[in-house]
């Protein structure tokens, strides 16, 4: 079980190993077009991919949730997700590799004169959010980014030539991969080996064996991290407490701000942290979804390619107004107006823009209640008749298309906020709801929250937005109600902002 593990100095030596190496980037076009027709050839390759691409984003968090400043890395819960990404590291590294007889490892990397082994995806850019997000002053690597050649890669070996840089912004090296069995290993560019093309025939029992053994082990460790938000948020209430600080306050602003030492280094290394998280969940539920879902004609994994605007922004209005009246007990919240055009699709993962939309929605409805009261609505329903009066203003969500982003708005009478307060709004753990704390037995996942009261919904939400390379803005009008504006790039071409 994971809560007796514990990281032994051989283990931490593999962790530091696998941490100096640069973490590889993919996009979501890349994704689309690589699994749009899957083999079992081609999952193998994925599966390969991730065997060597999810240990090193594992130990980059591993050595960072140990070396945390201020003594955050004491705090139990933060040991305890310690453990699990140190446990799913070890599973990962320590995973029986796929063994071939010599006949069917020739024919699986036989180069076809038929068939064109160097078919490679669009290369990804570089994530826009990156200009304004937590990955600042990072600098560039240095030399080539992934996708330039320096010599030609087939089907994962390289042959006349090397790659270099990382191509993220993270100036984390020269793209050297790990050792194995004495042997130094190049780490070729994303672009070259997830898509890497192989012989169309039927494959070995070996190949189906490896890729089910694999998808099954990765299930596990999704499932191992389910409660990681809610645990982390946990550990920052404990490092909170101990540091004295009123719960609510958030940890974004530091102490020239009177919120307490050491909140903008913890505020910058939870973006961190569960922005690589959402990376980490969407490259295992992708590939799980590929090896184990019925073929859909809209839907490559768990990405939609045709994903209905109009149809997922009124799906999470119902769901944000049913939370918002069992809270307040009423019978019926304030209305939401979707303007939307009802054809409007384009690539996207449902369940990102899903929650994105319900936690902003979740906002304005609270605001919007609190500032007419919960009654508003029985009382204006009794002065309509004699003075025509009306309900609760309604909440605005527009819809827009543009060349490179849809723009989605949602507008709010709730009162605004003031200017003051801005900066607070981003922190985690900052809330204006009182009483509300993290039960030591919550064990809810990303997309299960209350009303409110945690302040994790706006900042998450930004990075689900950031993650493909949108982005999240808020305009505020103190006294009168709030915008917010979630940009998602509809090119689908940014690479992940990893940090």
């Amino acid at each position: 079980m994971s809560a007796a593990f514990r990281i032994s100095p051989a283990l931490w030596d593999k962790i530091h190993h696998f941490a100096s190496f640069p973490q590889t980037g993919v996009s979501l076009q890349q994704m689309v077009l690589f699994g749009q027709h899957p083999s079992q050839g081609t999952l193998m390759k994925a599966s390969q991919f991730l065997a060597q691409e999810l240990p090193v984003r594992l130990a980059h968090r591993v050595k960072e949730l140990d070396e945390l400043p201020h003594n955050l890395s004491d705090m139990t819960s933060i040991r305890k997700v310690k453990n699990w990404y140190a446990q799913s590291f070890e599973e990962l590294i320590n995973f029986p590799p796929l063994s071939l007889s010599p006949a069917a490892r020739q024919s699986l990397f036989a180069h076809s004169d038929k068939e064109n082994m160097n078919i490679y995806l669009p290369e990804s850019l570089p994530n826009p959010s990156l200009v304004t997000s937590y990955l600042d002053g990072d600098g560039a690597a240095g030399g080539l980014t992934y996708g330039e050649k320096e010599g030609v890669v087939y089907g994962g070996k390289v042959g006349g030539g090397t790659y270099k840089g990382n191509g993220n912004g993270n100036n984390n090296g020269n793209g050297v991969c790990g050792v194995r069995n004495g042997n130094v290993k190049l780490r070729v560019a994303v672009e070259r080996r997830y898509y890497a093309q192989t012989p169309s025939h039927v494959y070995p029992p070996e190949v189906h064996d490896y890729n089910a053994r694999f998808t099954k082990t990765l299930d596990a460790i999704k499932r191992r991290h389910d409660p990681t938000v809610t645990t982390v948020a946990q550990g920052v209430f404990e490092w909170q407490r101990a540091k004295g600080i009123k719960p609510g306050m958030g940890v974004g602003l530091g102490h020239r701000h009177g919120y307490g030492v050491g909140g903008g280094e913890v505020q910058a290394w939870l973006d961190r942290f569960y922005m690589s998280r959402i990376g980490i969940r969407f490259l295992i539920g992708q590939h799980v979804a590929l090896n184990t879902q019925q073929p859909h004609k809209d839907y490559v994994g768990i990405i939609c390619t045709q994903a209905n605007i109009h149809d997922i922004l009124q799906e999470a209005i119902e769901n944000a107004r049913f939370v918002c009246e069992e809270h307040y007990a009423m019978f019926r919240g304030p209305p939401v107006q979707l303007i939307c055009p009802p054809d409007l699709t384009f690539a996207y993962v449902p369940g990102h823009l899903s929650h994105i939309v319900f936690e902003l929605l979740k906002n304005s409805l609270r605001a919007v209640v609190e500032r007419f009261g919960a009654d508003y609505e029985d009382r204006a329903a009794k002065d309509s008749a004699s003075a025509g009066g009306g309900g609760y203003p309604p909440i605005k969500v527009i819809v827009v298309e543009g060349s490179e982003d849809i723009t989605i708005k949602i507008s709010d009478e709730g009162g605004g906020i003031p200017r003051s307060a801005i900066p607070l709004i981003w922190t985690y753990m900052y809330t204006t709801m009182a009483g509300q704390s993290i039960d030591q037995d919550f064990q809810a996942g990303d997309f299960e929250a209350p009303m409110a009261g945690f302040g994790y919904g706006l900042p998450l939400s930004r990075l689900y937005a950031r993650y493909f390379g949108g982005d999240l803005r808020l305009i505020s009008m103190d006294g009168f109600g709030t915008d917010v504006y979630i940009h998602l790039n509809k090119l689908s071409s940014s690479r992940e902002p990893l940090p």
